[in-house]
């Protein structure tokens, strides 16, 4: 498990080879599926044009709950790694926001544990938005809306617990 919180922008796709690499000799054979998400700006919400955001984070208590929900995977799937990198800081349209990604024997555990982490991170870790609207004004992100696919996601899990 890798966690980070960066302040600079950040290209998830030289991260991932980076972090293959350095993880070769110990991955090497181990996975046979790599489920990746980045999450990146858009330049609107709720019906209006957004030119900055700026992301704000309680050092260390928001790597504490990445960790966990991390772990929290470990425990749900047959996963061998997982990868959450997060910005922090003023991000721009099309800049990339974060990088989700889980690596497991087979491609069901590696979607649905990268799935898990992204809906975990944008409901229960501790990061703030605040949007610069381009026609001057300020407002800050009201939380995220639960994703239908993640509530469908629990409710299978929990049947297949109980042997269902």
């Amino acid at each position: 498990m890798h966690i980070e919180i960066r302040h600079e922008g950040f290209s998830a796709w030289e991260i991932l080879a980076h972090y293959e690499a350095q993880r070769a000799e110990e991955m090497h054979g181990n996975f046979g599926a790599t489920a990746v998400f980045v999450g990146t700006m858009r330049d609107f919400n709720e019906g209006d044009d957004v030119s900055v955001m700026t992301l704000e984070h309680y050092p260390g208590m928001t790597e504490g709950y990445l960790a966990r929900i991390c772990e929290e995977a470990e425990l749900r799937w047959q996963i061998q790694d997982s990868l959450i990198i997060h910005r922090v800081g003023d991000v721009r349209p099309a800049d990339a926001i974060v990088l989700v990604a889980a690596w497991s024997a087979h491609r069901a555990d590696a979607f649905d544990a990268s799935r898990y982490l992204m809906e975990e991170l944008k409901s229960r870790a501790p990061f703030w938005k605040k949007e610069q609207l381009n026609h001057g004004d300020e407002r800050w992100v009201e939380k995220n809306t639960p994703d239908p696919g993640a509530e469908r996601l629990g409710k299978e899990m929990k049947n297949k617990k109980k042997g269902m």
